[in-house]
């Protein structure tokens, strides 16, 4: 090499990072430091994460790895980063964004999120060239992995690819220090999609699709719009005639509908809106809230969340909410109307009927939601996925998840170590699947109950389009031991269609597994699960269960005592059938038939119950908390599923804090027996009084419970469908620090059975490790 080559020569990197570093504005990032940095060289996506070439001096390389990890933007999260050295070649001028590459995925894109500020100030800018345009997104914001069709994330693998860039749309992709650049979304009224309003036949009505959108909403008509995770049913929620209407047409007679406001000024009459809660609202992951009521509420929004002590707020998350609330505030120019109140309140819930997904595109909609809608707010866009908005609860114990969905998956959970890939199809209620790649968990959406065929169909899918896009090809398939479960059957179906070897994973034990799982713990840990139902190693109804989790093994420590329950009420929606085996076991069984003379079938229950003939028992926390709303009157048959437990939490609430009954449970032989409490709830003639006790008392109890098994200075957790209910995990938490122990709570992951397939994927890499399972 002669002395001018060796001059012309320079240090070249390879860098390689991996996570989720495609779909959040990651390359243009990468091309201002360097810029700044004074760096040439290139940054390209492929399906393994993002690479950049770099040149020049080693010290400014150097700086650009630190900053990469220090400043990464918002919404990115960098896994690893592996640096080489390359050969090096002839310098060259400048920095390049480069054409993305395929090959094997290592990556995943990140979750869709709200429109940011910036993009609402181009909306509302009537001389910009996106004014009102529904679709203004940017490396920020917007969708991602609801119009992502394959890896690497750009636009020609995404729902935009068919959209042709105008001139300046091009000019914007391409342009330098531009927060468009190389954004898959990029559009404007003359190139992007295209909004329309059409009645139920698909038949376009004339004139402004947003302004006789809301025309419609101020009549009292019901609309299915498209949202960002699918078709969404609106009706003005002050309009007691429309909620109705709504209702009846959905064929939900009670349960709670979220409300959209514009801003969280705006919810503030109506709920109690505490500090931190209005960033919870704005987060950009969007989910509902659930937000303690006002006293006015029921009757500012009557029939919306009747008799709960809770109602779901939302913010509008796409472009196309906010020019609703635009338009209901009289098209004011810039963004200062979003720090006002704003009167307009809309439900927004899922486009579907009851226990169906939500349809997300055009010709399905006009097909499912037809008698439900008096017209259709839609546009061109095919969503490749959809997910309903999530849900949270606020409390001192943080955020916690509900429901996790839109703004949250496929977003990864990090495992203990690596492993070949695991499909996990969790349970049929509040169904979700799992799938594993290395030493990531990636949770799907919610997807609702598997007894729907269409929800089925909808798992089938999902699992099938997550292995897709992870590049993914599972060595074992996990799934409940319950062989009746639907989730079990489809797994079994996958499992014998790909020769793939299954494993079985206990409910309960799934439970914790999340846990540990969110909290990157392996055990052992001693826990309280508890839930409404799952198949026990008996053969029984387990659900109020004290377990040593310790990796793939468990060993159940203690339950709850057995309820014992005429034959097949173990799930049933009427909880005076609970009440009635907690009097017979009370002794009390004669009074069965006097206390619940409206029900038809009570003289047979207490007839089958006293002769001990065609019974069962179970030892479900859930099935207590509905014994315990039917003793006190609250609820005797449920017009939707939990409400008995929402009810009587809520009268709790509404309550506030008692002491705990003294002597009100006993614990012999790590069983917890629970009757002392329910002989004084049946005789307790006020339900809000009635409703504190029972929670304030179960907290002491299970609390004592567990820190009478666990050894000093142990790891506690708690999972299940019941630790959603505010007012018990409040005074269980309080109760084990007060003990010394602090619990670990499912929070990013949902307590009830949407965590469950994350937990088996979790019992089954330690499974794979060798750690034997029970």
């Amino acid at each position: 090499m002669s002395s001018s080559e060796s001059r012309n020569k320079v240090p070249c990197q390879r860098i390689r990072l991996t996570g989720v570093v495609q779909g959040v504005g990651f390359r243009p990032f990468v091309w201002r430091l360097a810029k700044e940095l004074r760096l040439s060289g290139w940054v390209r996506t492929d399906a393994r994460g993002l690479e950049i070439e770099a040149r020049g001096p080693e010290q400014k390389i150097d700086a650009l790895v630190e900053r990469l990890q220090r400043e990464a933007p918002p919404f990115s999260r960098i896994d690893s980063v592996h640096r080489r050295m390359a050969e090096t070649q002839e310098t060259e001028e400048g920095f390049a964004i480069l054409n993305s590459l395929g090959g094997r995925a290592a990556t995943m894109i990140g979750p869709d999120t709200a429109v940011c500020r910036s993009c609402l100030q181009d909306m509302f800018d009537p001389k910009g060239r996106r004014w009102r345009y529904a679709f203004t997104s940017c490396a920020h914001c917007g969708p991602r992995y609801a119009v992502c069709r394959e890896l690497p994330f750009d636009r020609a693998r995404t729902s935009f690819a068919g959209f042709a860039m105008c001139s300046k749309c091009q000019a914007e992709f391409q342009r330098a220090h531009d927060r468009r650049l190389r954004t898959a979304g990029i559009g404007c009224p003359k190139c992007g999609p295209r909004l329309a309003l059409v009645d139920p036949a698909g038949n376009a009505l004339a004139g402004d699709p947003v302004a006789n959108a809301l025309a419609l909403l101020r009549e009292g008509k019901i609309l299915a719009v498209k949202g960002p995770g699918g078709f969404q049913l609106m009706c003005d929620a002050r309009n007691v005639a429309a909620v109705a209407a709504l209702r009846t047409r959905k064929r939900q007679p009670a349960a709670p509908f979220p409300v959209m406001f514009a801003n969280a000024l705006s919810a503030t009459a109506l709920v109690h809106v505490s500090v931190g809660e209005p960033g919870l609202l704005n987060l950009p992951e969007r989910p509902i809230i659930l937000l303690k009521k006002r006293n006015r509420c029921d009757a500012a929004l009557p029939g919306v969340a009747p008799d709960l002590a809770w109602l779901g707020v939302i913010l509008p998350v796409s472009p196309l909410h906010y020019l609703l609330f635009h338009e209901a505030a009289g098209r004011p120019e810039g963004t200062s109307w979003l720090d006002r109140a704003e009167e307009l309140a809309l439900v927004v819930t899922s486009g579907n009927p009851a226990g169906e997904p939500p349809a997300i595109n055009n010709a399905e909609a006009l097909r499912r939601l037809v008698g439900m809608a008096d017209a259709f707010l839609l546009h061109d866009l095919e969503l490749a996925v959809g997910a309903e908005d999530s849900v949270a609860c606020s409390g001192p114990g943080g955020l916690q998840l509900v429901r996790r969905s839109r703004g949250y998956a496929p977003r990864s959970v990090k495992l203990p170590f690596s492993t070949p890939p695991i499909l996990a199809f969790g349970v049929h209620d509040k169904s979700t699947v799992c799938v594993t790649r290395g030493n990531e968990a990636f949770l799907s959406h919610h997807l609702g109950n598997l007894f729907n065929p269409l929800t089925a169909e909808a798992l089938r899918e999902t699992a099938e389009r997550l292995l897709a896009v992870l590049d993914a090809s599972p060595a074992l398939v996990v799934h409940d031991r319950d062989p009746d479960n639907p989730a079990t059957r489809l797994a079994r179906e996958f499992a014998a269609r790909r020769g793939v070897p299954q494993l079985a994973v206990q409910q309960h034990h799934a439970h914790i597994a999340a846990v540990l799982a969110e909290h990157h713990r392996d055990g052992p840990a001693y826990a309280l699960a508890l839930d409404g139902f799952g198949l026990g190693d008996d053969g029984k109804a387990w659900g109020g269960e004290l377990l040593r989790v310790d990796g793939a093994s468990y060993a159940r420590l203690g339950h709850l005592l057995p309820l014992r329950l005429a034959a097949g009420d173990h799930e049933s929606g009427q909880p005076w059938r609970f009440a009635a085996g907690v009097l017979h076991a009370l002794g009390r069984g004669g009074e069965i038939e006097r206390r619940f003379a409206d029900q038809p079938d009570a003289g047979a229950v207490a007839a089958r119950l006293s002769a001990g003939a065609d019974v069962e028992e179970t030892t479900s926390m859930g099935r207590l908390l509905d014994a315990a709303a039917g003793l006190l009157g609250i609820c005797a048959v449920t017009r939707f599923r939990g409400q008995a437990g929402l009810l009587l939490e809520g009268l709790a609430e509404r309550h506030g804090e008692v002491r705990p009954l003294s002597g009100g449970w006993a614990i012999e032989a790590g069983c917890l027996d629970l009757r002392p409490l329910f002989a004084v709830l049946a005789d307790e003639k006020n339900p809000k009084v009635g409703a504190a006790l029972f929670h304030a008392t179960l907290a002491a109890a299970l609390t004592d419970w567990l820190v009478a098994a666990a050894p000093p200075d142990a790891m506690v957790a708690a999972g299940g469908g019941c630790l959603q209910n505010q007012v018990l995990g409040r005074g269980l938490r309080t109760g084990l620090a007060d003990a010394g122990l602090r619990l670990l709570e499912a929070r990013r992951i949902p307590p009830n059975d949407g965590g469950i397939a994350l937990g088996q994927a979790w019992v089954a890499q330690h499974h794979l490790q060798g750690t034997p399972s029970r």
